[in-house]
């Protein structure tokens, strides 16, 4: 348990968070309008008449985005709303032209679900959701010191979906890996890209302590537009801390809006927190209803089913894997379905995963790709993990000399190895003639292994191996060096 919750404890309160977590969808188009929804360095040229907010302009929804927040809602177990209407929420701001946002208010998309956690040492296994609705993204301030500030409006229109939980989060961790596993799930349906950096996952987070026993919550603060998983936590951390010497002092907390600043740790106040009331909640007159059947419905369950909680209870059952492997490997949906078409080549679950999280994650990570982008094929790679645990190629060679070129390779590995010569020589005779070799190229260190420093027998063996370019059997190397030595 983390020291802030401790001491909570021992002064009687706890916590209560609830999170609000807005995702951009990665639909052709904008939420209402035909505008472009896609990334571009060129300022205010995804816009147009609606996107700008001109008079007389008419939104039309895009279906699009309807399918994306139902399947996020059937992946959460939600109840997804038959029918549903839109709402202004009026609020006046530079990057908001139309001086209202269209959204859901009395009738959002989903209603309730959860949210799986998956983590160590966590106080809650999930998340109770509140609902989930959609509505249109504001577009960007920027500030720029000498020119004031810039309104790009490319962002207007953006459609979202907003994820809502009940006030139940128990602690800073839990928070965090609630934002993991929507940021997992969102990017395992293929509804949003969810790349934090760039805004496309975002969440506000509602922070307050109260009496143990205690019926009522206490008073909310609410810390605004956190791109960062750490930096939820730290916020969290800081705030319950600030709370509690609050409460402690006597001092009241006052309800208000705040931010967090990623280089000082803190949270500081922006402006007093609005209330239902000053948003102007209203029909929205120009969008009819959207009516949701059950074949509808029906029909998306299937891909609702492909989410990360599914594929870690299936890696879990049939593979018996660790934490850390599932960790890794269920990280991305790209990354489990590779494993298991591994595991399918016949490679054991253990060596398939160690393969993946060691030297192939490191190439990728070397070459700045993804399984997609760097095409090796898992018959491929099943084949060198098979000359390996046969004994007819050195790990190390593999590693180093043959995977990084399997993905431009036309033959397969063991063709490819026989080309480069690099398959374990069986030559009994040169092994013998390179061990002598290297003894006798070391004499002080052979002296000292046989007065029992037998913690040398490494150097030799990686003598060896480098003398025999990498083709050696190391356990035939072993055993040659000890009948050596002894």
């Amino acid at each position: 348990m983390l020291d802030v919750l401790k001491k909570l404890e021992e002064e009687g309160y706890e916590a209560t968070i609830g999170l609000e977590v807005h995702v951009q969808l990665n639909t052709v188009s904008k939420i209402f309008s035909a505008d472009a929804n896609h990334e571009t360095e060129e300022a205010n040229t995804h816009v147009s008449v609606i996107s700008l907010g001109h008079p007389g302009t008419l939104p039309v929804l895009n279906a699009q985005a309807v399918e994306k927040a139902v399947l996020m809602g059937l992946a959460c177990g939600s109840q997804i709303s038959r029918y549903n209407t839109f709402d202004r929420k009026s609020y006046f701001y530079p990057d908001l032209p139309k001086g209202y946002q269209t959204t859901q208010d009395k009738t959002p998309i989903c209603i309730g679900g959860k949210i799986p956690l998956f983590g160590t040492n966590l106080l809650q296994e999930q998340v109770e959701l509140h609902h989930i609705h959609l509505e249109e993204d504001a577009g960007k301030s920027i500030h720029d010191e000498e020119a004031g500030t810039l309104i790009d409006l490319n962002r207007a229109g953006t459609p979202l979906i907003e994820i809502v939980t009940n006030p139940s989060v128990a602690g800073p961790d839990e928070a965090a890996a609630c934002l993991q596993e929507i940021r997992r799930m969102v990017r395992y349906l293929g509804i949003g890209n969810a790349n934090m950096e760039k805004g496309e996952l975002r969440c506000d987070a509602n922070i307050s302590i109260k009496k143990k026993g205690d019926s009522l919550l206490g008073e909310k603060v609410e810390i605004k537009n956190m791109n960062s998983f750490s930096h939820v936590r730290k916020a969290a951390i800081f705030e319950l801390e600030r709370q509690l010497a609050l409460k402690l002092a006597g001092e009241p907390v006052v309800v208000e809006t705040r931010t967090f600043d990623p280089a000082t740790g803190q949270t500081y106040g922006m402006r007093f927190k609005e209330t239902m009331n000053d948003y102007r909640y209203f029909p929205c007159p120009d969008l009819p209803p959207v009516v949701l059947d059950d074949q509808y419905l029906a029909g998306l369950q299937p891909r609702a089913n492909e989410n990360p909680r599914v594929y870690r209870q299936r890696l879990t059952q049939k593979y018996q894997l660790s934490d850390y492997d599932l960790g890794i490997l269920t990280e991305e949906k790209e990354t489990a379905q590779y494993f298991e078409a591994l595991c399918q080549q016949g490679v054991e679950p253990k060596s398939a995963a160690n393969w993946m999280n060691g030297p192939l994650r490191s190439l990728l990570n070397e070459e700045g790709k993804n399984l997609s982008e760097i095409a090796i094929g898992t018959q491929q790679l099943a084949e060198l993990i098979k000359l390996v645990e046969e004994d007819k190629l050195v790990y190390q060679t593999a590693v180093q000399q043959l995977l990084p070129k399997l993905p431009k390779a036309t033959k397969s590995p063991l063709k490819l190895a026989e080309e480069l010569n690099l398959l374990v020589s069986e030559d009994k005779a040169e092994l013998e003639a390179i061990v002598r070799e290297v003894l006798i190229s070391l004499p002080k260190e052979t002296e000292a292994f046989r007065k029992g420093k037998k913690k040398l027998l490494g150097l030799f063996i990686g003598e060896v191996m480098k003398k025999s370019r990498g083709k050696a059997n190391p356990k035939v190397v072993q055993q040659e060096l000890l009948k050596a030595l002894n």
